[in-house]
């Protein structure tokens, strides 16, 4: 039996009757990882011998009937942008020192450690996060698990490949302008952007209160079950929200019968969307409809809120590099130097005008809810193009955010969005669809989710695994 072919579930449901234990789950995943690898590039680092020893002793806790939480023995990955405790966390960049105490673990990872998860690795990032690829100066470029001269995505681009490949069910990524919802479009994978603050952050991120914290998984069930132990307080983050009201995964049976849905295929005609991915997203939403959603189609009033989001995305770019000399300077990716300069010209007026649309923009998204429970969008109005690249070759544009209009929008509003991986374009290469919903309603976002899954919307992109690179 293959178990990297297993979600995060069907894991637990084998120990739990005996069938076959964590040491060999963890094993077969670190195999997955090592023979990924060369071509994918989804790890800097693995952690095997912690790993095999985290295994060992969730081997004997389900041999004595007492596993540790409720993740006990499961293979996680983490992306470089957490920190780890007992491995450095170099976020990508030549500019932060491998040498330290590294003695810590975010809030999420703590809680994975808590409930007996298992740790295969630190998953690839673009430097500090900051683009909607996975390439950097210190790792290089992180390829497509369906064809590996596209991109996986970014900036959770590794944690992606990782989780479509079979290394790991599970992994941890970060999300400040699409980060976890791009590379799982792009790879066929789930991956949720929980309410700002539901799950806590910490050290806290140098793009302030865009930046969320979500699981990347096989499916919404494994979302789910990732969600009711990752999503607890944590005193280091002061913006962390109470625990949600009810466990994400009592609420997934509950299906979308009765939510009303608006389905914008392209924000009112602001979004130029590709033929083959539009296709896919109508025919998924039309599934909604079947499964007794209230689907009509309306767009919400927003205006492409770019500039406030560059403004807030450069000034902490550019603030996180303050103190650089201009010989460390010199070592970060050139994209990062240009948007660094760009934001270091922005004035405190400047940041408290996006801030201002940044208001309006919740307070509409907050008015559009009251007629709607969830909103439905393509995740990207575009599927995996080259690797290496910031922007599509050929496409004229400038930066990332000129081909991710869908995503960061709804971190500005911080949001619950997720994306569902709903077919494939004539290349193979995965479609996302993208559910958002009011903030505080992450539990929507998962049952409809959870519904396509089941219904089996969503199995042809997100249930195998790839063959062309495993």
């Amino acid at each position: 039996m293959q178990l990297t072919d297993l979600t995060a579930v069907q894991l637990l449901d084998g120990y739990r009757k005996g069938e076959f234990g964590p040491v060999e789950a963890t094993g077969q995943a670190l195999e997955r990882a090592r023979r990924i690898q060369p071509e994918v590039n989804a790890f800097v680092r693995l952690t095997e011998e912690d790993a095999l020893e985290r295994a060992r002793q969730s081997q004997e806790r389900w041999r004595r009937g007492e596993p540790a939480g409720l993740l006990d023995g499961v293979p996680v990955t983490v992306k470089d942008i957490l920190l780890l405790r007992g491995h450095p966390t170099l976020r990508g960049s030549k500019t932060v020192a491998e040498q330290g105490r590294w003695d810590e673990d975010a809030p999420a990872v703590a809680r994975l450690r808590e409930h007996g998860a298992v740790f295969l690795g630190k998953t690839t990032t673009p430097e500090f996060g900051w683009k909607g690829v996975t390439d950097s100066p210190l790792s290089g470029v992180t390829r497509n698990p369906h064809d590996a001269s596209r991109t996986a995505g970014g900036s959770s681009g590794g944690s992606a490949a990782a989780v479509a490949l079979g290394a790991g069910p599970l992994s941890l990524g970060t999300d400040g302008g699409g980060s976890i919802r791009i590379p799982a479009a792009f790879c066929g994978i789930f991956g949720l952007k929980p309410t700002y603050g539901r799950v806590p952050l910490y050290p806290a991120s140098p793009f302030g209160t865009l930046s969320h914290v979500g699981p990347m998984t096989r499916d919404a069930a494994d979302a789910a079950l990732l969600m009711d132990v990752i999503a607890a307080p944590d005193a280091r983050d002061w913006s962390a929200l109470p625990p949600a009201p009810e466990p994400f995964t009592a609420v997934l049976a509950r299906g979308v019968r009765g939510l009303r849905v608006a389905y914008s295929p392209c924000l009112g005609g602001q979004v130029a969307v590709r033929p083959a991915v539009a296709a896919a997203v109508r025919r998924a939403v039309a599934s909604l409809a079947d499964l007794g959603a209230y689907v009509e189609e309306a767009d919400p009033d927003f205006c492409d809120p770019v500039e406030a989001f560059h403004a807030l995305w450069f000034s902490g770019a550019a603030r996180l590099t303050q103190s650089f000399s201009p010989h460390r300077r010199q070592l970060l990716d050139p994209g990062l130097r240009e948007i660094c300069a760009r934001g270091a010209r922005s004035s405190a007026l400047d940041h408290l005008a996006a801030v201002d649309v940044r208001m309006d923009l919740g307070r509409r998204m907050g008015r559009f809810h009251e007629r709607y429970d969830l909103l439905v969008t393509p995740t990207l109005p575009l599927t995996a193009f080259e690797a290496g690249e910031e922007v599509p070759r050929g496409s004229g544009l400038r930066r990332w955010t000129g081909w991710t209009p869908f995503t960061y929008p709804f971190n500005l509003t911080q949001q619950p969005a997720a994306s569902v991986p709903v077919g494939t374009d004539g290349d193979g290469l995965p479609v996302g669809l993208q559910i958002v919903a009011a903030r505080h309603r992450d539990d929507l976002v998962l049952r409809a989710a959870h519904a396509l899954y089941g219904a089996e919307v969503a199995q042809a992109a997100g249930a195998a695994i790839p063959a062309a690179v495993a």
